[in-house]
Parts: structure tokens; C-alpha cells; sequence
């Protein structure tokens, strides 16, 4: 009973520092790589890879005598010690046009590789030397500590957010990190040393030939295959949520929790049997799930793809939740005996690696839409075919219900598919798809009223009139009256501008520019600018042609200052911060400083900060009171139809009298934190 706890306990902490050292260590190399879509991307990856080779070293290991287990395994640990604290090296920061996604893979197996890889191995090494050290009849109980290792990870997943990051910096996390693994290594190493003693009986020992034959490969292509599907399709579904629906943050957490909670039902229940097993449990899942899987593909055709949020989310949080709950209930149905878990548990690393770099890597790659869902959910129902038949367990009244739903949903499936492809295109004149996300060109309106806008996801990225006498009109964010546009006015008077913009979009800040005018336009994805420059007419009717600096903002005008090349901008224009994963780096402390130094005295920064979920302005206000500069905000609420509401921050060591009537002055929120690249934090800034 003892060594059970134990085992559990270290299962549950191995799986919580697991799941929370991804978000302390992308945050400390976020300024470092240039913002969240590389960083993420790639440590995805490398978070996935690294847990293939826990599982892959649990697998090998248990295989071995015991002795030789203990050894190898207290001398992994001993190694990963040594690699503490988890505190990147500053050797890794990239210099000039470096490869980013090589920097980052190199940075993370030198910073966490061995302690990731240690934890990766906790939940089935484990397992496994718990099933010799039980007695025969409870040998299977030990799957259950599965379920505890997914709270673990569950917990994790809460806990930053929420209670680690709006409290401790960057350099905290990473010491307090570093301690728990301590603690961990010991735990660890006491229970190695008891389940793997000289003492263990030898019936007990892992050499001993299994009672159950090693299953086949049929059996582990279908482990592997029922780990795959959810897994893709949790990123199919968050891409779908964060950019299609609406781009609420931290809206990436509910699939993701829910993904884990199926593991914790069919593992965890009814004394370790689950909530899915058993014909009449498989049927009550299965038909729900086929029901809500054509509901899915129906709403993905459904006004151009995108449904009213409180029908969106819960449809496909809900969706996911219950595929998840019949492939992973599926999984648990085939496990094999304990003396084979380490095999399934690779099969199910491999299975989710798969299907995550499936959807998060090479789609993004290799297909021109959003193709992968719609694929995924017709998927779903051929699963549904292969349970639907399962439910029966030969009887084929039983069976023929299930079977008849699962065949009615690969129909639905397949027409509502259909109707997505053409949504997708309806409206949309070009389209381009890469590792940021799908960008859109729709045109809409006849005549003087025709117009072009260029879509990611939800967000508009600009829009523009083709008609000639309309077409340098300033439209969306940067109307006459807006911040930026008082600002351009204001600045401008004292004759040609020098103009720094951190984005690009259609290029709408461009209907500003005039002879002797010089813009510089800083944009992080080639394709925007592809886009910007074949669709809209703002670069091409510009009186003098604005220079395109490619890739992060801030990363491009650090290696300027570096060289002895600083901007000398009169306005820095800042317009970043409209998705639901905004660029912090960009709002940082250290960020202001890199802006001022590219200023010419008297030099204005500009942050754009319109955005329905989040309040930035306190922020704009402690960066600027940091630099003991003036930050005056000016909301615009225009009456025009082309022209939206927005909310500039003008930020400088004095304000122009025009721009301060047209505004009001920010003050600093009292207690409220200062953001830097060691301490951000976008919870405390969410709109309730």
C-alpha cells in the first residue's frame, strides 16, 4: 500500500512539473525568438519529441535486470540534477538572420532535455515496477495511476495561468521549478530503489517471461491510431476556436483540459474499470458523439464557418470532449496486461506526437485551408464504425442501432464537408495558409461601395475601397480621428515624417504618407506583405515607397541599434495586440527602451490597443511611467461605416496641446505590475 502511494504521488508530481515547465520556459525565449508563433510552434514539437523518448527509455529500460534498471535510471536523474537551474543560457539568443527554429530546438535540449525526459518516463516506468510489487489480481489496478498522472497534468495546466504567472516573474519560476525536480529526483529515486530492490521476489522480476503473449502489430497500429485522432484534433479545434470563432485568450485551456479529463474517466472509475467500458457505457458515449460530430461539420459550413459564440464553443468543446472520450475509451478497452503497458504507453506517445505534428506542423504546410478538421471529424465516424461494432459484442440487435448512426454520420460528415469547401471560397478572392495561420482576401459591395478586407481568422487586418476616388481613404483603425491619424496630422505640420509601423495589414497607414514622407514597416509574415501588395493599392499609391523590414519588430530593430543604425522616427506606430495570442514582448519595459532609442527628440510611440477582451491601457500607462514619459489616451468612436472604434496610447516626454484635447491623460494604476521579459501578465488584464 505503501510503495502504491508513493508511486502515485511522484506519478502526479512528475506529470505537474511536466505540464508546467513548457509555459516558464516559451515565456523566457518569447523576446528572445520574436514572438509567440515560432516559439510555441517549435517547442510543441520539442515537448512532444522529448516525451516520445521518455516513453521509448521506459520502454527499453524496463526490459532490463533489475540492477541494471535502478542504476541506469538514479543515474539519469543524477545528470538532470546537474543540468539544474532550468535557466537558458544567453549563448542561445540568436544573432543576426539565424535559424530561430534551430536555435530554439538546441536551446531546449540543452536547458531541459534530460529533466523533461526523466518525467516523461515516471508515469509507465513506474507503473510497471508497481505491477510486480502487487499482488497477481490487482496487477491491472496499476492503469489507474494513469488517471492520477493526468491530474497531475490537469492541475498544471490551471495553475499557471492563473496562480503561478500573475504572481511570481520569470527567474521565480524557473528556481521554484528547478527545486520541485529536486524534490521529485529523490521521490523518484526512493521508489526505484524499493520496486527494483535485491529483495524483490523473482516472480516478480521483469525478466520473467510475460503470462500474456506480446501483442500483435495490428493491435499497436490501433493503440497508435486512437491516439492520434484526438490528438489532432485538439489542435484542429483550438485553431478553429482561437482563430475562426473568436479570439478570446486563454480560450486554448478548454480543449485542452478536456483532452486530459477524458484520459482521467477511462482510467480512473467504477474501481479502475472507467467510464467507457462495457456495451451499454460504449453506446452511451458513441451515439452522443456521432450526433455531435455532424453537428460540428454542419457548423463549419454554417455562415461561412463561423457560428455565433455561445453556439460555437460549447459545440465544439463539447464535440472534442466526447471524441476524445470514445478513442481514449477505445485505448483503454485494448490495454494489455501490466507486463506490456510500456508498449502501449509508446504507442500512445507516438499516436499523439503523430497527430500533432500532423495538424500543427506539416498542414500548415502542406494544405491551403482549414482541411484538416472537416478530414478529422469524417475520421471520427469511421472510429465510430469500428466502436459502433464493438458495442454489440456479437449480438447483432445490439449492434445494429450504433452501426446504423455511425454510417448516417459518415454521410453527414462527408455533405457537410462539402458545404465547407464552398463557404470557404464563397467571398474570398485569395487565400494563403502557413505556420501564422490562414490569411483571407474577400471583396464585397458593387461600385463605389465595393471592398476588399484582409481576414485572419476573425480579425481584420484592414480594408480597403478598389473605386479610385475612394481607395487612399484611411479606413478601420485609422480614421482622421483616431490616435494615429491626430497624430500623423499633428506631427506632420512640421514638414516630412519619418514613420516607423510595427505591422503592416492592407497597408492603411500608408494612406498618410506624402511626398518627402518616409515609412519603414516592420511586419513579421512574408505572406501579409505577398498579400498587401498584390490585393490592396496602399503600398503601390504611396508617393515614396516604404521600406519592408521582414520578420519580429522588435528582434529587426535590436540588430539595428547593434550596427550603429538607429531609426530616427518621428512617430512609431505599435499594432499588434487585436488576436487572442498577442506578442508581449512587444509590451514590455525592455521594448519601450528599444522604440525610444530609434526616436528623434520630441519622437512619439503610438500603441494600438483596441482589443475586446483585454485592457491594456494600465499597462501602456507603468511602461511609460517606467521611462518617465506621458502616456494620453484617445478613444474614437467615428460614425462612418468604414471606420471602427479604436483606442490609441500616445506615449512620449510631451504631448502635443491638439493631441491632449483630443484625449485624456493616463495615469499609472496603483499596484499595478510593471511589465518586463521576466514578468507579463495578460490574465490580470482580461476584461470581465
Amino acid at each position: 500500500m505503501l510503495i502504491t502511494l508513493a508511486s502515485g504521488a511522484t506519478i502526479v508530481l512528475s506529470s505537474f512539473l511536466l505540464f508546467l515547465v513548457q509555459p516558464i520556459l516559451a515565456k523566457q525565449i518569447l523576446p528572445w525568438f520574436g514572438g509567440s508563433s515560432a516559439v510555441w510552434t517549435v517547442s510543441m514539437v520539442f515537448f512532444q519529441c522529448a516525451l516520445l523518448a521518455g516513453y521509448l527509455y521506459a520502454h527499453w529500460l524496463q526490459a532490463r535486470p533489475p540492477r541494471m534498471q535502478r542504476v541506469v535510471h538514479l543515474t539519469l536523474l543524477a545528470a538532470a540534477l546537474l543540468t539544474l537551474p532550468i535557466v537558458p543560457d544567453v549563448v542561445f539568443k540568436p544573432a543576426g538572420e539565424a535559424d530561430a527554429a534551430r536555435g530554439i530546438l538546441a536551446l531546449l535540449v540543452v536547458t531541459v532535455g534530460l529533466p523533461y525526459m526523466s518525467l516523461a518516463a515516471t508515469s509507465p516506468l513506474l507503473q510497471r515496477w508497481l505491477s510486480q510489487a502487487v499482488a497477481p489480481g490487482q496487477q491491472r489496478q496499476v492503469y489507474r495511476l494513469f488517471a492520477w498522472s493526468n491530474a497531475g497534468s490537469l492541475a498544471a495546466l490551471l495553475a499557471y495561468p492563473f496562480l503561478v504567472e500573475p504572481w511570481f516573474d520569470s527567474g521565480i519560476q524557473s528556481r521554484a521549478w528547478s527545486v520541485a525536480y529536486g524534490v521529485f529526483a529523490l521521490a523518484c529515486a526512493g521508489v526505484a530503489w524499493r520496486a527494483t530492490g535485491a529483495g524483490a521476489p523473482a516472480a516478480q522480476n521483469p525478466a520473467t517471461p510475460a503470462t500474456e503473449p506480446v501483442p500483435g502489430l495490428g493491435l499497436h497500429a490501433v493503440w497508435t491510431l486512437l491516439a492520434m485522432l484526438p490528438s489532432a484534433l485538439l489542435l484542429a479545434v483550438t485553431t478553429h476556436m482561437t482563430q475562426n470563432v473568436a479570439s478570446i485568450p486563454f480560450l486554448w485551456i478548454v480543449p485542452l483540459a478536456l483532452y486530459l479529463l477524458s484520459f482521467m474517466l477511462v482510467f480512473e472509475g467504477r474501481g479502475g474499470r472507467g467510464w467507457y467500458l462495457g456495451p451499454v457505457a460504449r453506446r452511451l458515449w458513441l451515439l452522443p458523439t456521432l450526433a455531435v460530430t455532424v453537428a460540428m461539420a454542419w457548423a463549419l459550413s454554417a455562415s461561412n464557418g463561423v457560428l455565433h459564440i455561445r453556439i460555437a464553443i460549447p459545440l465544439f468543446a463539447s464535440g472534442l470532449f466526447l471524441v476524445c472520450m470514445v478513442c481514449h475509451g477505445e485505448m483503454a478497452a485494448l490495454r494489455p496486461a501490466p507486463q506490456h503497458l510500456t508498449r502501449f504507453y509508446l504507442c500512445m506517445a507516438l499516436g499523439g506526437a503523430i497527430g500533432g505534428l500532423g495538424v500543427g506542423l506539416a498542414a500548415p504546410r502542406v494544405l491551403t485551408a482549414y482541411w484538416e478538421l472537416p478530414g478529422l471529424l469524417l475520421a471520427t465516424t469511421l472510429v465510430g464504425l469500428l466502436a459502433g461494432w464493438r458495442a454489440g459484442l456479437g449480438r447483432w440487435s445490439l449492434r445494429a442501432l450504433p452501426l446504423a448512426a455511425a454510417l448516417a454520420a459518415v454521410g453527414g460528415v462527408s455533405w457537410y464537408g462539402l458545404q465547407y469547401v464552398r463557404a470557404l471560397h464563397q467571398g474570398s478572392i485569395a487565400s494563403v495558409r502557413n505556420t501564422y495561420g490562414m490569411l483571407r482576401v474577400t471583396q464585397a459591395g458593387s461600385g463605389e461601395e465595393e471592398v476588399r478586407r484582409l481576414l485572419h481568422g476573425t480579425i481584420m487586418h484592414g480594408e480597403q475601397y478598389t473605386a479610385d476616388d475612394r481607395r487612399r481613404w484611411p479606413t478601420s483603425y485609422y480614421g482622421e480621428t483616431s490616435g494615429i491619424g491626430r497624430l500623423l496630422a499633428t506631427k506632420g505640420e512640421a514638414g516630412p515624417l519619418r514613420v516607423g509601423s510595427v505591422g503592416l495589414g492592407t497597408g492603411t497607414l500608408l494612406s498618410y504618407a506624402r511626398a518627402g514622407d518616409d515609412y519603414v514597416v516592420y511586419e513579421l509574415d512574408a505572406q501579409v506583405v505577398e498579400a498587401a501588395r498584390r490585393w490592396f493599392r496602399y503600398i503601390a499609391d504611396a508617393p515614396t515607397a516604404p521600406q519592408m523590414r521582414l520578420g519580429d519588430a522588435r528582434l529587426s530593430m535590436e540588430r539595428e541599434l547593434a550596427e550603429g543604425q538607429p531609426g530616427g522616427y518621428d512617430v512609431i506606430a505599435v499594432d499588434a495586440f487585436s488576436s487572442d495570442s498577442i506578442p508581449v514582448h512587444l509590451l514590455t519595459r525592455e521594448a519601450l527602451g528599444v522604440y525610444l532609442a530609434h526616436l528623434k527628440p520630441g519622437g512619439l510611440v503610438a500603441f494600438h490597443i483596441s482589443n475586446r477582451y483585454l485592457d491594456l491601457s494600465p499597462v501602456v500607462a507603468q511602461l511609460a511611467q517606467a521611462h518617465g514619459l506621458q502616456a494620453w489616451q484617445v478613444d474614437d468612436s467615428p460614425v462612418e461605416d468604414h471606420l471602427s472604434f479604436t483606442s490609441w496610447v500616445l506615449v512620449g516626454r510631451s504631448i502635443p496641446d491638439r493631441l491632449q484635447e483630443a484625449g485624456w491623460l493616463l495615469p499609472p494604476t496603483p499596484g499595478a505590475p510593471l511589465w518586463t521579459d521576466q514578468y507579463n501578465n495578460l490574465f490580470k488584464t482580461l476584461k470581465f
